[in-house]
């Protein structure tokens, strides 16, 4: 810790960040590939399955990477060192992507999903501990995990952009699995940079396990809450954090499931189910659908410190929106890309690259708005109402939200491929704006649970 960077920070604290940065871009280029990999004909290099079958395994090996860090996180609470956790963590991750390399069929894919689950539990959440121990003023940790925040996306914009297209476009340099295996190696350079890194630079955080390491900086005020029963009010403020996560969930289920007609629909493959229905050249260059998914890195870049600016300015006048009001209004934002999404897919009336991929970067654009408006602050308003004695469990239960979308949209996708795009997809989307549009009209009565005594 007494090493520190120009601007006053930690340089331990960047050896954290970047290790977030190696990992996310393992993480997404898999997300990615896994999806056109399943879904693509065994010719063309990929397993020769479906569309749903590859928005299934893309779905649980997201969905299970948000339940393992609750299990990670208690075993580094009480048990283990979080560095070696997180040490550990990187190690599973990279021998997951291996056996992905390796893998020919489901089975071996099932495989690496776990291993990359159970790496994961022992390292995001624990590796976000051990930096924030590295701050002892509030108002530094909320910038640092900000940066931290911009970290993660460079780490995603870097795999969909630059990694995940060596398997795919006009000319791949590497096989699916050869990617897979990069991204493997990637791990174990991330866990080299972490364990010397962190050697020389993080001090003794991380080294006990958390509750050991902070028992002595607890207050006696905090832990007497900790200890008494809930009150009205109190029960109030679990009711609006439940309310809020569950909304969430209905967000995250639609904002995941518009990636698959991105890519099947209107992207371009060699599956016998692709669609092709947007015209993916630009400027003469034929770019992959991974785009789709740079752009959303690309806008929460951008847009966090933007937003973050814009929320201070508002809090200062009085006048910032609720929690509830930003769920309502970023359900709106994806509810109205799914009606852009039919928009495209009528003005190329059906035919293979009838329309632009442009449309297709809206869409993508809307759902990231829609997810920088609520999605990051969803830990702060926990953190905010919630009662000592249960802020534990409702921090765990927010990224159940998450798990549950995961396992619920390949099953609405599945439904609809058995109708027409265009009725499917603008029902869908209408459903989601009135969902939006009633949390928002009704936000005055839920504010008030917040505020309860």
């Amino acid at each position: 810790m007494e090493q520190t960077a120009k601007k006053g920070r930690p340089l331990g604290f960047y050896i954290c960040a970047l290790g977030f940065t190696f990992e996310r871009m393992a993480f997404y280029t898999v997300k990615y590939l896994l999806a056109i990999w399943l879904a693509t004909d065994v010719s063309a290099g990929g397993l020769g399955s479906t569309s749903v079958a590859g928005a299934t395994m893309s779905a649980q090996f997201v969905a299970w990477t948000y339940i393992t860090p609750i299990i990670g996180g208690y075993i580094a609470d009480h048990f283990v060192s979080p560095r070696l956790c997180v040490a550990l963590g990187m190690i599973l991750m990279g021998i997951g992507y291996l056996v992905a390399w390796k893998a020919s069929g489901l089975g071996m894919v099932w495989v690496m999903i776990i291993l990359v689950s159970v790496g994961t539990g022992l390292f995001k959440g624990n590796l976000s501990g051990i930096n924030g121990q590295l701050f002892s003023d509030p108002d530094e940790l909320n910038a640092a995990f900000s940066i931290q925040y911009s970290f993660v996306n460079i780490g995603s914009f870097i795999g969909t952009t630059f990694i995940a297209v060596m398997a795919v476009g006009d000319n791949p340099t590497m096989s699916f699995q050869g990617v897979f295996g990069l991204c493997g190696i990637l791990l174990f350079i991330d866990a080299l940079l972490f364990v010397i890194g962190g050697r020389a630079t993080l001090g003794d955080a991380g080294k006990a396990p958390f509750k050991k390491d902070q028992r002595e900086f607890v207050s006696e005020e905090k832990r007497e809450a900790a200890n008494q029963p809930l009150t009205s009010g109190d029960k109030k403020r679990v009711f609006a954090i439940i309310l809020v996560t569950l909304f969430s969930g209905v967000f995250w289920m639609v904002w995941y499931m518009a990636y698959m007609p991105a890519y099947y629909v209107f992207g371009w493959g060699d599956g016998s189910d692709f669609q092709n229905i947007a015209d993916w050249h630009l400027f003469g260059k034929l770019i992959p659908t991974s785009y789709f998914d740079s752009m959303n890195a690309l806008v929460c870049i951008i847009l966090g410190p933007v937003l973050a600016v814009v929320w201070n300015k508002l809090a200062a006048k009085g006048k910032d929106l609720s929690m509830f009001k930003k769920t309502g209004f970023g359900t709106i934002l994806v509810g109205v890309s799914y009606l852009v999404m039919v928009l495209a897919y009528n003005l190329a009336g059906g035919q293979r690259e009838g329309t632009s991929c442009l449309w297709i970067f809206l869409v993508s654009l809307l759902m990231s708005v829609g997810e920088m408006v609520f999605s990051p602050l969803g830990n702060s308003f926990i953190n905010k109402l919630a009662p000592a004695k249960v802020l534990g469990l409702l921090l765990g239960f927010w990224p159940i939200a998450v798990f549950l979308a995961q396992q619920i949209y390949p099953r609405v996708y599945a439904y609809l491929n058995t109708v027409a795009f265009a009725k499917g997809y603008g029902i869908t989307g209408a459903i989601v704006i009135a969902f939006g549009v009633i949390m928002w009209i009704f936000s005055g009565k839920l504010d008030e649970l917040e505020t309860a005594k």
